[in-house]
């Protein structure tokens, strides 16, 4: 259990996003006498798909404690998304609509506490939509990913299911959503992690994967990372799929993130000399 102390400077904020929704976050500072470092590192946490065990209301509900920690414990601005249609942001779920939720996420991070560097971990499907969101956003230095899959194969084979699913669990609550049912179907085999990973390089991608995960296949990890070409892939051993509360996998990202931002802030001190 992470318990950050009561110091840690906390807000929740509502950011505008597109469709007019507006997302649920929780913004951790830093100690405010550790300027440097909170001018420097920027975190963006996102959470997985709602799932008859955690449905929309209570998915991402632990990602403020995480955000927590990267703010006291590593120095970081760390931003806790909570996507459309999950906890209190308002919308319902389309694949577009998150990955438009990442974007105005670092622009939310940008505009307001304009960290150097700006990193987005992922954990399940909210890493495959960081990947693809963070693809063509040089503002984004690096991707994490935890347990996300290489594509939304499955979904696009299935979309009525996947669509009866987001309303059985609360991400999708509207009667009348989608509008569009076939331009909302057509985004799943639009989008495609895998395919986004290539414009990555050379920015840094982190890609662990529990040995034990029965929901996403190790293989989707290594097509991530073949991908990259260049990416670091961690098998945490006896590790599941939730990998959020495995500290082996939370030590992993945290250190990696934090010689990815060191070795990242040296290559830019290099050039002013």
């Amino acid at each position: 259990m992470i318990s950050p102390t009561s110091t840690t400077p906390t807000k929740k904020v509502r950011i505008p996003s597109t469709d007019g929704v507006e997302l649920e976050a929780h913004l951790a500072l830093p100690d405010e006498d550790d300027v440097q470092l909170f001018a420097e590192t920027g975190v963006i946490f996102t959470h997985g798909f709602p799932s008859g065990d955690v449905w929309a209301e209570r998915i991402g509900a632990d990602l403020p404690e995480l955000a927590d920690r990267a703010a006291e414990q590593m120095g970081w601005t760390a931003l806790a998304l909570r996507f459309r249609g999950c906890g209190t942001s308002t919308g319902d779920f389309s694949l577009q609509g998150w990955i438009d939720d990442v974007r105005v996420a670092v622009d939310y991070l940008h505009q307001n506490q304009h960290p150097e560097q700006i990193w987005v971990c992922g954990f399940g499907t909210g890493g495959a939509v960081a990947l693809v969101a963070a693809a063509d956003d040089q503002r984004v230095s690096g991707v994490a990913v935890a347990g996300s899959p290489a594509d939304f194969a499955d979904w696009a084979a299935n979309p009525n299911r996947l669509l009866a699913h987001a309303k059985r669990v609360g991400a999708i609550t509207s009667n009348t959503f989608p509008p569009d049912l076939a331009a909302w179907k057509a985004q799943l085999s639009r989008f495609e992690a895998v395919k986004s990973v290539e414009s990555l390089p050379p920015r840094p991608l982190l890609v662990i994967q529990g040995a034990d995960d029965q929901v996403v296949p190790h293989f989707d990890a290594r097509l991530l990372a073949d991908a990259h070409g260049d990416a670091e892939l961690r098998i945490i051993s006896g590790g599941g799929h939730q990998l959020r509360h495995d500290p082996r996998a939370l030590a992993v990202l945290m250190g990696w993130i934090s010689r990815q931002q060191a070795a990242l802030r040296g290559r830019d001190l290099s050039f002013e000399g």
